[in-house]
């Protein structure tokens, strides 16, 4: 690997990371920032988390020096003359970046790149405001920089591909994952991102559940690291708020990613999260205060009948062991059990002609293997999940109930996750492989949206968007041609 001279500008958070990053990788950093000593409070930052590396083995007290060594603040621009590179991490503000960009102009050779840390502005917007545009382009980092593994390499229409290519090269020197992402809103992984928040907070509009059981479910059926209103509470509403109307905005007012309407009244209460004590959650020093949830009832002997499909017969041995007594007509049992993909129970009850006040729903996602989640229609007697519940406690599962909803909690988020995963893909914004890289790297989801895809099966994922689409009416459900496409004709989803 070939070592080169690095400036990054900016010694907040983001740079210290970047600069941490290449230090490490045996680059010189020169580190610039406007306040006066924030340069050098940041060298003894990184450093400090070099001799923790090297406390724990993963370096060498010889290897911090050499870092040390090559380390080296800088009071003005012009100490940036000799680099090969330099990256931006300053405010998110355009005609900040691109003053500074016209600045560098003026001091670097004709050789050095110059890439932005944005995460929201478009990379052509900053390039347009250089005299060589040709050698200006995204790299965009995540926090914490040194353990997130993965930048986006984001060229500018005017960005010369060898430029693309020489910064991926040095992302993967570092131990990194680079992916090509095209100069679109949210780049790659901001806009893969959009589904769980967006989805969750659609739910939590239509009254499907509450915050915790929405986060509980997606937690517990999913396998995701935390729910959409955790994620919001730690990153801060405020923050999340601003990139979910930006993305609406630079997305035409697509109805996929349209904000909430929840967001502004807590926006203007200062309910942003954890940084401010409440949020979606209440913060007591820090830690989140988790609502308990619903007492598990006792179980009680009845009968039940459970309609074929999907983890019917999961579902029958479980009812058996928690005590219910099966029924093979739907006429002589006490409650009746559905397993829909991307419908209500009000929807399975017209379809199948079953009784909608006997009737609760089942998610059959996962195949039973984890928390269960019921749903009652509106007719439901709303005894009867109760009763259910305590059948499924009885056989040593643990059971949500939420309200009517086409595709319960989890098919509907893993829906969008995927079909935004397939959009992505259909506008040529990056590559399969890298989408999938990037999502489970960037947002640390099990999997990819478009090989989740294709574990769900895409004709099932189409079904879920479908139902969806046919209850609601609204276009946000509309499927991604890359999706129907593959669909229909059995391909998978990670080809192109």
């Amino acid at each position: 690997m070939t070592s080169e001279i690095i400036g990054v500008v900016g010694a907040g958070v983001m740079g210290r990371g970047i600069a941490q990053l290449f230090v490490r990788a045996g680059h010189q950093v020169c580190l610039h920032d406007s306040r006066e000593g924030a340069a050098t409070v940041a060298r003894a930052h990184v450093l400090s988390m070099l001799d923790r590396l090297a406390a724990k083995g993963a370096m060498t007290q010889a290897d911090v020096r050499a870092a040390a060594g090559r380390l080296l603040p800088v009071p003005d621009l012009s100490g940036l003359a000799g680099c090969t590179l330099v990256v931006e991490a300053i405010v998110e503000d355009l005609e900040a970046k691109r003053s500074l960009f016209a600045a560098l102009e003026g001091i670097v050779g004709e050789g050095c790149l110059l890439a932005s840390n944005t995460s929201s502005l478009t990379v052509s917007a900053i390039a347009a405001g250089c005299r060589h545009p040709a050698r200006v382009a995204g790299l965009h980092f995540f926090n914490p920089v040194p353990l997130m593994r993965i930048a986006e390499v984001i060229p500018g229409l005017l960005t010369d591909p060898a430029v693309a290519d020489r910064l991926a090269a040095l992302v993967a020197g570092t131990g990194h994952r680079a992916v090509l992402a095209a100069d679109q809103p949210g780049f790659l992984i901001n806009h893969a991102g959009r589904a769980l928040y967006t989805e969750g907070l659609r739910l939590l509009e239509e009254g499907v559940a509450g915050v915790a059981d929405i986060d509980r479910i997606l937690r517990d059926t999913l396998g995701l690291r935390m729910g959409p209103f955790e994620l919001l509470d730690l990153t801060g509403l405020d923050v999340s708020g601003k990139v979910m109307q930006s993305i609406y905005e630079q997305f035409q007012h697509d109805p996929r990613y349209r904000p909430s309407s929840l967001v502004p009244p807590r926006l203007a209460a200062g309910l942003h999260g954890r940084k401010t004590g409440r949020g979606f959650y209440a913060y007591d020093d820090g830690m989140k205060q988790e609502p308990p949830e619903m007492p598990v009832p006792a179980a009680i002997s009845g009968t039940a009948w459970v309609q074929d499909g999907d983890g019917a017969a999961t579902l029958r041995a479980l009812l058996a062991a928690g005590g219910a007594a099966l029924a093979d007509d739907p006429a002589a049992a006490d409650i009746l059990f559905t397993l829909p993909w991307g419908m209500d129970v009000t929807g399975v009850a017209a379809a199948a002609g079953l009784e909608a006040a006997r009737l609760v729903g089942v998610d059959p996602l996962g195949g039973l293997s984890g928390r269960l989640v019921l749903m009652a229609s509106p007719a439901t007697d709303p005894a009867l999940p109760v009763r259910a519940r305590g059948w499924l406690a009885a056989a040593g599962r643990q059971a949500s109930l939420i309200a009517d909803s086409p595709g319960f909690v989890a098919q509907r988020v893993l829906a969008m996750i995927v079909n935004t995963g397939c959009d992505i893909a259909q506008r040529s914004i990056a590559a399969p492989a890298d989408i999938d890289a990037a999502v489970r790297l960037g947002l640390g989801y099990p999997l990819g949206p478009l090989e989740w895809g294709d574990r769900v099966g895409a004709a099932r994922v189409l079904s879920i968007l479908q139902g969806l689409l046919a209850v609601t009416g609204d276009p946000r459900y509309r499927p991604s041609p890359w999706l129907r496409r593959r669909a229909l004709l059995g391909l998978p989803l990670t080809e192109a």
